[in-house]
């Protein structure tokens, strides 16, 4: 599964930078809006300790992790719907994206402009928010006119379609982001093509000074939203050391998980992932699924063939598999379930397919 999260936010808050940490690319990240322009794309392995330890005791030769595709967008101003600061070009790249992380300022810096002049985080979440309402407007504004003059013909399928996107619409004129409207999973997919910014999966980035984390929930900003906490700057620093002097750093510090990973799991929370596990002699590999998915789609994750032909799987939680010594000893010990086609894959499971060609 290819996941695109599109990092964007007001110029200057420190997306380039958390780009450049997270691909340990160096992307121009400079001190003025519109440093970027070009969407900078950058593929990140997703660290799971859960893979080594399969690969330790299945003796792997490659350890193959699954992976995020992030991509830097250019910063949004307000008046973007209009193409203030090129605002159409940077929209259009966001619409790419599977989900939207925005980075939002809290750290002070008199040698770091911020465009509005002064930092306020609440504030810069009212300016994307409402330019990705006015700019799903104009999209559902098109889209209205041309289905009250094809639902003339009465096809049903056009009517219902067309009473989606008139409650769309309302949600969106009152200030709601569509994901806010209130729809069932099986209308959003009916939406699906309009390809709206604000129906897609949203998580803040909140850039902070060292320390400052506790206070963000204290300040209210964010509400019940899906926030990670990271000083940016401090993860760009980490950015150039080694595994081993990262770990050293982090647990000097007494830190769990570097806000990269934190981020990095946050973003698998808000697209509603799950990874499950290949391991053997040759290889130890993570796979990405959706939440609720049953063993067919999961085995085509590794090929169609798998899914068209799939008889049954082999399952064991990598934990128990670790504690086994090997899938040999698991399967001698009875640890082993033999799952069919209504089987839902839970996190962490380790599998073998058994399928016809």
């Amino acid at each position: 599964m290819s996941l695109q999260i599109g990092i964007v936010g007001l110029p200057n808050v420190g997306k380039s930078t958390l780009f450049n940490a997270l691909t340990k690319q160096s992307v121009l990240a400079e001190n003025y809006p519109f440093a970027t322009i070009d969407p900078n794309v950058g593929v990140v392995a997703v660290p799971d300790a859960r893979l080594d330890a399969l690969a330790k005791i299945e003796k792997s030769e490659k350890i193959i992790p699954t992976a995020i595709e992030f991509v830097d967008i250019a910063g949004l101003v307000a008046g973007a719907h209009k193409g203030e600061g090129l605002g159409n070009k940077f929209l259009s790249h966001i619409r790419d994206v599977d989900a939207i992380a925005e980075v939002v300022r809290f750290f002070e810096d008199s040698n770091i402009l911020h465009v509005d002049g002064s930092v306020d985080g609440k504030r810069d979440i009212e300016t994307i928010k409402t330019e990705m309402i006015l700019a799903d407007l104009e999209t559902v504004k098109k889209s209205l006119k041309k289905l009250e003059s094809d639902s003339k013909s009465g096809d049903k399928k056009t009517l219902i379609k067309l009473e989606l996107v008139k409650k769309l619409d309302g949600g969106l004129e009152t200030g709601q982001m569509a994901q806010e409207v209130g729809f069932t999973e099986e209308q959003k997919l009916e939406l699906k093509d309009l390809n709206l910014l604000t129906l897609k999966p949203f998580l803040y980035i909140a850039n902070i000074e060292a320390g400052e984390g506790a206070l963000l929930k204290e300040k209210g900003t964010f509400s019940d939203l899906d926030v990670v906490a990271i000083d940016v700057k401090l993860e760009s620093e980490m950015a150039g050391f080694s595994d081993a002097e990262k770990k050293e750093y982090l647990e000097g510090e007494g830190i769990e998980a570097s806000g990269l990973d934190r981020l990095i799991k946050k973003a698998y929370e808000t697209l509603g992932l799950i990874t499950f596990f290949t391991a053997g002699p040759k290889e130890a590999r993570a796979w990405t699924v959706r939440q609720g998915a049953k063993a067919p789609e999961a085995a085509g994750k590794i090929h169609t063939d798998f899914e068209r032909g799939f008889i049954k799987a082999e399952v064991i939680n990598w934990q128990k598999l670790v504690e086994a010594g090997s899938w040999a000893l698991a399967r001698d010990q009875g640890a082993i379930r033999t799952e069919g086609k209504e089987y839902v894959f839970q996190d962490g499971d380790v599998v073998v397919f058994k399928f016809n060609v």
